[in-house]
C-alpha cells in the first residue's frame, strides 16, 4: 500500500484529501459548531496551529458544489443528519486578511479591495444571474470595478450570493487581526481599525443573508476596538474548554503518525521539543513543528530537532519583553528558562496601543502568541506560566543572546575600558566590568550540567572579546596538554609582542569563586597552555583564571 506523504506547507483541504497527503482529522470541529452554536465565532491561535486549514476544510463541507466524497472515512462522515443538512448546502465566502498591509492607508486598503475582489470573481455566475435584478448586477461589477464602498463589500457580496442560490451564507474570515498589526507598526492604527470596525458590523452584524460566520486570528482584539456593538460574536480562546482539540495535535495523533510513519522510537524526543501547549483542557502538539520534524527524519533518521516554528515569524516579542524588563521581569524570564512557572495576571482583550503602554501586558501576548502557555491558576486568578518546550527555550535563548551581544557591542566606552584593564593586569577592572554586564543582563543555563553552565559564560566573554578588531581571539585550542578556553593575541604582530591566556570555571556557591578561579590560573600552569606559541612566545603573557556564579565572577591572575 503506497504510503501518504506529509503535507509540508499545504493549507488547501481539498489538496490534502485528493493529493493523498497524511491528514490529521479535524473534521469534529464542524460537529462541534452546531453543538455549541453561535451566529459568529472567533478563534483566537497562535500561528502554525493549523487555523487555515480548518478554515478550508469548513469552506469545502459548506460550500455548494463541493466533492463530498473527500470527507469519506472522515469523523464527520458518521454524522448523516448534519451531513445531509448542512454539507454542500450553503454560498460560502472565504477570505484571509494575512496580505493585508501597506506602507500607508490607502495602500492597505486597496489591499483589503483586492481580497474581496479575488472572492467576487469566483462568483461569475452572478453576471448572468436571473435571479438578481441589472441593479444588483451593476452593484456585483462595482465589486469587480472596485468603484462600490469596501465597507459594504461582503456584506453586499453575501446579499447577492444568498439571492442566486436561494441560501443563506457562510462567511470565513482567516487572519481578521494582521492589517491591525501591519497598521499599528506602520502608524494607520486608528484609520484601519475604524474601517475594519465598520466592514465586521456590517457583515455580522446588519446582515440578514448570513447563515454562519467564523473568524480566525492570533490576538483577541477589544470590543470596543473592533468588535463594537456584536453580541453575536462568541470569541473562543486558547483558555476556553470548547473546541480546545482542533487546532494542534493531541499526543494520541502524533503517536498516531509517528506509528504509521515507523518513527515510533523519535516520540519521546518529539515531545520534549513540540509538546507542551495546553489550550482549554487539552495539551497539544504545534502541528506545524511536528510535520516538518517527520519530514526531516523520514529523510535522515539521525537529524536532530529544529526551530521550525521560530522560522515563520521575527519573534520581536521576546526582544521587546527583554529591552522593556525591569528587575523582577529578567528574574521571571530567567526563571522560565530554567524550567521554573511565574505567575501572571493576563488581560487577553486588548488593543495594539495597549501592548506598548502597558510592559506587563507583553505577558499577555506571549501567552496568547504560543511564547508561554498556561499550568492553571491560582487563587488570585493568576495564571501559572511556562516555556512550553525546548524549541520555545531555545527561541527565547537565541534572541535574549542576541539583544544581549548587540548591547555590549554598542558599548564602545566600556569596552575600551575593559579591554584597557585586561591588558595592565587590573583584575578589579575586568571584574567589575564584567559583574556589571551581567547584573544587567537575562542569564540562563541548563539544568544541572556544570559544562553547558561553563559554556553559557565561555558565549558571553568570547563576544565580548571578539568586539576589540586590534585582537585575534581564539577559543578552545589545543596548547599544551590541553585546550584553552581563550587565547588573545594582537592582530599586528611586533617585536615584544603580548599574549592572554583565559580559563573560565563554573562554582557551585558564591563562596566558591575564588577557590575556582584559583583552579583555573591552575590548570593553565599544569598544563603548559604557554606552549601554544611554540619558539615565537611572546615576552609578555597573562593569565587570567576567571570563576563564576549567576551573575557574579572573581577574577584573578596567574603567572
Amino acid at each position: 500500500m503506497k504510503r501518504l506523504r506529509l503535507p509540508i506547507g499545504v493549507e488547501n483541504f481539498e489538496e490534502i484529501r485528493k493529493e493523498e497527503l497524511y491528514y490529521v482529522d479535524k473534521t469534529g470541529l464542524i460537529k462541534e459548531l452546531f453543538e455549541n452554536f453561535s451566529k459568529a465565532t472567533l478563534f483566537t491561535r497562535p500561528r502554525r496551529f493549523g487555523k487555515s486549514l480548518n478554515m478550508s476544510m469548513l469552506r469545502c463541507f459548506f460550500e455548494i458544489g463541493t466533492d463530498k466524497g473527500i470527507f469519506d472515512g472522515l469523523a464527520i462522515s458518521s454524522e448523516e443528519k448534519l451531513c445531509a443538512k448542512h454539507m454542500g448546502k450553503y454560498p460560502v465566502i472565504s477570505v484571509s486578511f494575512k496580505d493585508v498591509e501597506g506602507e500607508d492607508f490607502a495602500s492597505a486598503k486597496e489591499q483589503l479591495w483586492m481580497v474581496i475582489w479575488y472572492e467576487a470573481c469566483r462568483f461569475t455566475c452572478l453576471e448572468t444571474s436571473e435571479k438578481l435584478s441589472d441593479a444588483e448586477k451593476k452593484a456585483y461589477d462595482g465589486l469587480l470595478c472596485k468603484t462600490g464602498n469596501v465597507v459594504e463589500g461582503l456584506r453586499l457580496l453575501s446579499m447577492l450570493l444568498c439571492k442566486h442560490y436561494g441560501s443563506k451564507t457562510v462567511l470565513l474570515i482567516d487572519e481578521y487581526d494582521v492589517p491591525l498589526d501591519k497598521a499599528y507598526k506602520k502608524g494607520y492604527y486608528d484609520e484601519m481599525t475604524g474601517l475594519l470596525r465598520q466592514m465586521l458590523h456590517a457583515v455580522l452584524k446588519t446582515n440578514d443573508t448570513l447563515q454562519l460566520a467564523v473568524l480566525t486570528g492570533c490576538l483577541r482584539i477589544s470590543r470596543e476596538s473592533i468588535f463594537t456593538g456584536l453580541n453575536n460574536l462568541n470569541v473562543n480562546t486558547i483558555i476556553d474548554p470548547q473546541f480546545d482539540e482542533w487546532f494542534g495535535f493531541t499526543d494520541a495523533e502524533v503517536r498516531s503518525m509517528f506509528d504509521y510513519y515507523g518513527l515510533n522510537d523519535h516520540y519521546a524526543r518529539t515531545k520534549e521539543w513540540y509538546d507542551g501547549y495546553r489550550f482549554g483542557q487539552e495539551n497539544l502538539y504545534c502541528p506545524w513543528d511536528v510535520i516538518n520534524w517527520g519530514y526531516h527524519l523520514l529523510s535522515d533518521s539521525q537529524a536532530t530537532p529544529g526551530n521550525f516554528w521560530a522560522n515563520t515569524s521575527s519573534n520581536d516579542l521576546i526582544i521587546r519583553l527583554t529591552k522593556e524588563a525591569d528587575a523582577d521581569a529578567k528574574s521571571d524570564i530567567e526563571a522560565l528558562i530554567a524550567g521554573k512557572t511565574v505567575y501572571k495576571s493576563l488581560m487577553l482583550d486588548l488593543t495594539y496601543p495597549e501592548i506598548d503602554e502597558e510592559p506587563e501586558y507583553l505577558w499577555s501576548v506571549l501567552f496568547t502568541t504560543g511564547y508561554l502557555t498556561q499550568r492553571g491558576m491560582n487563587e488570585d486568578g493568576e495564571y501559572e506560566l511556562a516555556i512550553p518546550n525546548r524549541e520555545i527555550c531555545s527561541i527565547f535563548k537565541e534572541k535574549i543572546d542576541k539583544w544581549f551581544s548587540d548591547r555590549i557591542k554598542n558599548d564602545t566606552d566600556g569596552l575600551k575600558v575593559f579591554a584597557e584593564a585586561i591588558m595592565n593586569g587590573d583584575t578589579a577592572g575586568i571584574q567589575a566590568y564584567l559583574n556589571d554586564c551581567m547584573e544587567d543582563s537575562i542569564s540562563f543555563q541548563d539544568g544541572g550540567m556544570l559544562k553547558l553552565r561553563e559554556n553559557f559564560y565561555h558565549g558571553m566573554l568570547l563576544g565580548m572579546l571578539k568586539t576589540n578588531k586590534c585582537w585575534r581571539v581564539r577559543s578552545n585550542r589545543e596548547a599544551g596538554e590541553g585546550r584553552s578556553d581563550i587565547i588573545i593575541e594582537p592582530v599586528q604582530k611586533r617585536k615584544n609582542d603580548y599574549a592572554v591566556i583565559i580559563e573560565l570555571k563554573y562554582a557551585k556557591e558564591e563562596k566558591q569563586l575564588e577557590i575556582k578561579a584559583v583552579e583555573a590560573l591552575e590548570q593553565i600552569k599544569k598544563r603548559h597552555y604557554d606552549d601554544y606559541f611554540g619558539v615565537n612566545r611572546p615576552s609578555d603573557i597573562k593569565h587570567y583564571g576567571i570563576a563564576f556564579f549567576k551573575k557574579k565572577c572573581r577574577v584573578m591572575q596567574g603567572k
